[in-house]
């Protein structure tokens, strides 16, 4: 099994009430990803994203197009360690 990453998500733009959640959930359960999603009071989109290296920067690929409603400014990632994140999640 390949090494697990970490990568600590901050998507900046026209990211809230189109659907970017409900989509960043779709397209981490495809790729086996585990972590979470939720919207920020300052309207970004936080994200959390575990799994294999791969993975975890398809993800991170990902965020820049976002659901096809969102019109993304920026991406902003952090890569850290693992915590373990099991399944994911839309929090609110």
């Amino acid at each position: 099994m390949a090494d697990r990453t970490r990568a600590h998500v901050f998507v900046s733009g026209t990211v809230q009430g189109v659907y970017y959640r409900a989509n960043t959930r779709d397209a981490a359960q495809e790729k086996s990803v585990d972590g979470w999603v939720r919207n920020l009071s300052d309207g970004r989109v936080e994200a959390v994203f575990e799994g294999s290296e791969e993975a975890v920067n398809e993800m991170v690929e990902w965020c820049y197009t976002g659901s096809p409603a969102a019109d993304v400014e920026d991406v902003a990632v952090e890569y850290g360690e693992p915590e373990d994140e099991d399944g994911f999640q839309v929090r609110r």
